[in-house]
């Protein structure tokens, strides 16, 4: 049977590795963290990614996350998995993915070295070519595309998606309006509820959403209204919730990981707040702002009731 060769819109789910005191794998842990994502509503999971500290995970442990991953979603939303890194490790990763029933895969950047563009086309066709499954490819760092080679790489059926998290809006401009509806565009950016009004406009319909692993009903009442033009509640969201939140993670560098810990443990999730070098946890004062944020933020966007 044919795979399909979609990607989801909306808010995409990105759970994070939780680790023990040991810094071994808290599987349990994780699973918690993928079913809540699934319950909450979001439209795919994205496993041993940016969030779930890709850079620290060995073979197996990346594999256990994906078939953990791939157990708990149960065909409700897709998995994908992260890859990249240096090419023959990408290729491994990608291969590993497929095999633990992943639905695709997000290409991160390539380890450090800055190339031509017909390296980096190279790089993600040698990877696309060595499974079936849907890619991903996203755009950060040493990992710049122009509009050619995204023309390029749009030829390639198995690519379903353009991740931007580089931010270059005249760039994106260039690149959606020449490429279409070829492609799902999905917004990356390090915080991505920041910048998502301008790339809606653009039409970018999926965003990763860090703070969806916590307060994900923010998370849905903020696109909703982005949607909706309601810009007034936008604007809301903005001043008691994202830009506060967007000024602590800002604080320290990795805090685009740690703090989305900090956060589900002020929320109550057993995930813990353990984070591997070269990351760091949150710090005790930045930790405190936090708490506070949140207990504003829930104060006046309260959760809605169960029913």
């Amino acid at each position: 049977m044919a795979r399909e060769r979609t990607f989801s819109s909306g808010i995409l789910g990105f759970p994070v590795t939780p680790f023990h005191e040991n810094s071994t794998i808290d599987e349990k842990a994780f699973a918690y963290n993928v079913e809540f994502l699934v319950k909450e509503g979001l439209s795919a999971m994205f496993v041993g990614c940016g969030s779930g500290e890709f850079q620290s995970l060995s073979v197996s442990e990346y594999q256990a996350l994906l078939e953990a991953a791939v157990s708990v979603c149960a065909g409700k939303v897709p998995v994908y998995a992260g890859v990249g890194g240096n090419i023959k490790n990408a290729v491994e990763l990608a291969e590993v993915a497929e095999k633990a029933g992943a639905d695709g895969y997000l290409l991160l950047p390539p380890y450090l070295v800055d190339s031509e563009q017909a390296g980096l086309y190279e790089y993600v066709k040698t990877i696309v070519d060595s499974t079936d499954l849907n890619a991903v490819v996203y755009q950060r760092n040493n990992a710049i595309f122009t509009v050619d080679t995204v023309q390029r790489l749009a030829q390639l059926p198995k690519i379903v998606g353009f991740k931007d998290g580089y931010g270059n809006m005249e760039l994106m401009v260039e690149i959606t309006k020449t490429v279409g509806d070829r492609l799902e565009w999905c917004n990356g950016m390090p915080f991505a509820e920041v910048t998502m009004p301008a790339y809606y406009a653009l039409g970018f319909k999926s965003y990763s959403s860090a703070i969806s692993n916590y307060i994900p009903h923010i998370s849905r009442l903020f696109f909703a209204a982005v949607r909706n033009g309601e810009t007034a509640l936008v604007s809301d969201l903005y001043r008691e919730v994202i830009l506060p939140i967007n000024r602590i993670r800002k604080q320290r560098k990795g805090y685009a990981v740690s703090l989305i810990k900090a956060g589900m443990e002020i929320m109550g999730m057993p995930v813990g707040g353990a984070v591997r070098a070269p990351l760091m946890p949150v710090e005790k004062e930045h930790y405190q702002q936090l708490e506070a944020v949140l207990a504003r933020a829930l104060d006046r966007f309260p959760k809605p009731a169960q029913g």
